[in-house]
């Protein structure tokens, strides 16, 4: 299923408030503005999960997540969703106050629930602050009309009667709390009084001044203190890439904590998509299984022949119907490689899968790569502020996987960082001693004295030479050589005839690279010089394919030095 899904440490869905939060949803709350205004809300078991994540309590009581960020495509009720969020949050018994026994009972307007052994109950936070964000001056926006018509016109409009007020531009709450809309300027005046915001569709977030709205309410958060466990939940499609957006920078952060990269995180990420090609969207029984899949109980009010309709639509981009309809990401317009071109030969996905369940992702690849296997090595890195990455490719058939990748870290974490150079000498060992390296190519940038030594300490052993100067060194930062070496990858990544270990920090490299067009073809970089998105794992899969080849290309097996091997340059 097309579902990523990153959730804080030993969740248990027993502890939470979520299921007192569905109770309170579905007893008072109707739907907003719409076709179905007015009627109950009624959850099927994918948002009902949702929820029940949101509200996940750790062994003592406290909030598991501080932030929550639910992706799902055009139509599928994200700000319907935060709506009920946030009314849950002003009025309804949103936070804990101890285990039930069993028998005890909550009390509103009349209703009961009653808890269960073990349970969580909970109680209104005292003077709630809810803070729904709006992207332009004057708006309010989908997630606050389903509020105050909610307050207005609903079964919660009984609290009119013990001094709420539902206004249209702020509703005072009958319990000394407030919901508020707020825009950019409007965000950085309270000083930091909220207990829950909202931030809706932040694929939108792409302008300075929402980016400064953003930093500034999730910096105020932790000021009301532990009783109030002040979050934040954000809403959206899929983000333009290299717009910047909010999104798109929460989305790079899920990657990390899926990768390990992130410590103490406490973010609940919950994104459904369908990956699909461009050229597969005119295949519609593909894109039918791809809609339903992107959408999952979201299909319950959508119909299927409107978005395909819409898709098929020619004032829609293909582009554009991809991130609107399938919530998938996108490529930039001089992406190198894309994700639907990769997932062809992305290959043992699952292996990495399982090793990433049990805490070994960076040792997955040995379980497809034997001892003693013949390999080439390919290494490109920095030493400060980038990533470093030793990539090997198997000679039998062709197979791309990453011995070792680091990667400056975002934060501060990045400011006094350098790469553990002794790990890689030690990585680079390591493969001499367990598998027959036939050829290794490494960029000498930053890393000349570590590459001559090993050049010196491996050089004779292998079968094939980068020149005759040189056994190991290959500078990327010549143009001929590289352009070659890339057009070699790319065009065997076109043709499905790679194949590449499906880890995703390698992955991501490949997916990060640009291209930059010179007069004798097309070399990769970053999308910005400065971009935090690293390429060095797809630079050294380069190489080590590039080593393969050549290595392939001399038919037989003595020690030789590598003549240049011509391809077609685009």
């Amino acid at each position: 299923m097309g579902r990523q899904l990153i959730t804080g440490p030993d969740l248990d869905r027993s502890r939470s408030l979520g299921w007192l939060a569905l109770w309170f949803i579905e007893t008072f709350v109707v739907h907003g503005p719409g076709d179905v205004e007015g009627e109950p809300i009624r959850h099927g078991d994918e948002y009902s999960g949702f929820i029940v994540d949101c509200y996940a309590l750790d062994r003592t009581g406290r909030r598991l997540h501080d932030s929550a960020f639910f992706s799902r495509p055009k139509g599928a009720n994200k700000s319907g969703l935060a709506g009920e969020l946030a009314i849950f949050e002003a009025v309804g018994p949103c936070r804990f106050e101890g285990w039930a026994e069993g028998g005890e009972t909550f009390e509103f307007l009349g209703e009961t629930y009653t808890y269960e052994p073990g349970e969580p109950m909970g109680r209104p936070n005292k003077y709630p602050f809810v803070r729904i964000m709006a992207t332009e001056e004057g708006q309010t926006g989908n997630v606050y009309d389903l509020v105050h018509r909610n307050f207005d016109q609903g079964p919660l409009s009984a609290l009119k009667a013990y001094g709420l007020d539902a206004g249209q531009t702020r509703i005072l709450l009958h319990n000394g709390g407030e919901i508020r809309p707020s825009t950019g300027g409007s965000a950085s005046k309270d000083g930091g009084k909220e207990t829950f915001a909202v931030f809706d569709e932040t694929h939108l977030y792409e302008s300075r001044e929402l980016h400064a709205m953003y930093r500034t309410v999730t910096r105020n958060l932790p000021k009301r203190g532990r009783s109030a466990e002040p979050w934040y939940l954000e809403t959206t499609t899929m983000y333009e890439p290299n717009a910047d957006s909010i999104a798109e920078q929460t989305y790079r952060y899920a990657q990390a904590i899926a990768e390990g990269r992130a410590r103490r995180s406490r973010m609940l990420f919950d994104h459904r998509f369908s990956p699909l090609g461009e050229e597969e969207l005119g295949d519609e029984d593909k894109l039918r299984a791809a809609v339903i899949e992107a959408y999952g109980e979201a299909m319950d009010w959508n119909s299927l022949e409107s978005i395909i309709d819409k898709i098929f639509d020619p004032r829609h981009s293909p582009r554009e119907s991809i991130r609107y309809y399938l919530n998938a990401k996108t490529s930039s317009r001089n992406a190198w490689v894309t994700d639907a071109q990769l997932a062809p030969v992305t290959v043992h996905q699952d292996v990495y899968d399982r090793a990433v369940a049990a805490g070994r992702e960076a040792e997955a690849w040995r379980d497809v790569v034997e001892p003693g296997e013949r390999i080439t090595l390919g290494f490109d890195g920095a030493v400060t502020n980038d990533a470093t990455a030793l990539v090997g490719c198997r000679v039998s058939d062709g197979l791309l996987f990453p011995l070792l990748v680091a990667e400056c870290p975002d934060g501060p974490e990045a400011k006094d960082w350098s790469v553990d150079e002794e790990s890689f000498d030690a990585a680079v060992a390591q493969a001499f001693e367990q598998f027959d390296v036939v050829a290794f190519f490494a960029d000498p940038p930053y890393w000349q004295d570590w590459i001559e030594r090993w050049e010196r300490e491996y050089g004779e052993r292998l079968r094939l030479k980068q020149s005759g100067k040189s056994a190991i060194k290959f500078w990327t930062k010549n143009d001929a050589p590289m352009i070659a070496a890339l057009e070699r990858l790319h065009t065997a990544i076109q043709a499905k005839t790679a194949q590449i270990f499906g880890d995703r920090t390698l992955l991501r490299h490949f997916t990060n690279a640009h291209e930059w067009r010179r007069r004798a073809g097309t070399l990769i970089g970053k999308a910005t010089k400065n971009s935090p998105r690293k390429i060095d794992a797809a630079m050294a899969a380069t190489l080590a394919f590039e080593g393969r080849a050549r290595f392939l290309a001399m038919g037989d097996e003595q020690p030789k030095t590598a003549s240049f091997i011509p391809a077609r340059i685009r």
